[in-house]
């Protein structure tokens, strides 16, 4: 296992359970040193509830409380109040498990008091002893749309009631270009690299980068940007990215990916399956690390977090480079 020197500081975007399990690696090595930059689009308001999945998903991984199955919501759920939601009638296609409901009341009485989902999310990584630093990409709210035959489809409705059933057209982001980059990411220290974790790139990782700022103050960083495949042999570990690249015309591949992140990675990290591609992706001008990258474990995580610092390492910073200042907008 490779690890990093102990004031190296790494940024890491990431969001779902792919992008969970790395971030969950990179935390077992930097501890306070990392910061994750995660999804928010994914947020939405139900039965009462603001909702927060992939902060969720990786404050749970972080805490070592995530359900080791399914990868999303807590370790030995019950669900007895989904069972008596259904029986009397009302909308039980969220699965919401008994003890993941006191995540969503405390959030959402703390916002209605005014805190801000930054402050909220550090109290709740808190209270579940995460030591790395968790920031959700704004506090404004931005919400995915999945574009369909003509219909426009809440995130949430295509994801879990749809289970992803209809074809993706286009997808945006409703209220990105209102919102304000998170201050509290403009005003982090220069990383050593920033890492994109194997989220969807199209579901997970665009809508960070829709908020106003986010590109500029990542290239504005001076430092190596390193994106992992989430596609493996061309499909996806989990969830409809293949689907999505392929309703979206693009290859189905690690290819794929890095032509998605091209301009902006330096470097990618893709499966050994998949090494006869690297020439192909360099010739993108990006840097190409081949090794496992499917994580079974917890050893796997932090093997390849591992790796993504070692490969991080090996790519040039831009000299004098200072990050860009987050939006005010």
């Amino acid at each position: 296992m490779t690890t990093t020197a102990a004031n190296d500081r790494i940024i890491a975007l990431a969001g779902g359970v792919g992008g969970a399990k790395l971030a969950d690696g990179l935390s077992h090595l930097l501890g306070d040193k990392l910061t994750v930059v995660v999804n928010t689009g994914d947020d939405f308001e139900h039965l009462g509830f603001h909702i927060s999945p992939d902060l969720d998903t990786v404050t749970y991984t972080l805490g070592g409380v995530a359900n080791s199955q399914q990868g999303w919501g807590l370790e030995g759920e019950t669900w007895r109040f989904m069972e008596q939601l259904a029986r009397l009638g009302g909308p039980a296609w969220f699965k919401l498990g008994d003890r993941d409901l006191a995540t969503h009341a405390y959030r959402t009485n703390r916002l209605r008091e005014g805190a801000t989902l930054t402050e909220v999310t550090a109290e709740l990584s808190a209270a579940l002893g995460v030591t790395s630093r968790l920031l959700p990409m704004s506090d404004d709210a931005v919400r995915t749309v999945i574009h369909s035959g003509g219909r426009s489809i809440a995130f949430q409705e295509y994801f879990v009631r749809l289970a992803c059933g209809v074809p993706v057209d286009r997808i945006a982001f409703a209220g990105a270009a209102a919102a304000q980059l998170n201050p509290a990411i403009g005003a982090l220290p220069r990383p050593a690299a920033v890492i994109i974790c194997p989220s969807n790139p199209y579901l997970s990782i665009d809508p960070i980068l829709a908020v106003p700022g986010a590109r500029d103050w990542l290239k504005g960083l001076g430092v190596p940007i390193v994106v992992v495949s989430p596609i493996v042999g061309g499909a996806a570990i989990k969830g409809p990215a293949a689907k999505i690249m392929q309703e979206l015309d693009a290859p189905v591949s690690a290819l794929g990916v890095a032509a998605h992140y091209q301009g902006l990675a330096d470097g990618i990290v893709i499966d050994s399956c998949d090494e006869a591609l690297a020439p192909e992706i360099a010739a993108l001008g990006i840097a190409v690390h081949v090794v496992p990258t499917v994580m079974r474990s917890k050893a796997d995580r932090v093997e390849l977090a591992g790796s993504c610092l070692a490969f991080a390492r090996t790519l040039p910073r831009t000299p004098g480079a200072e990050a860009a200042p987050a939006s005010t907008k």
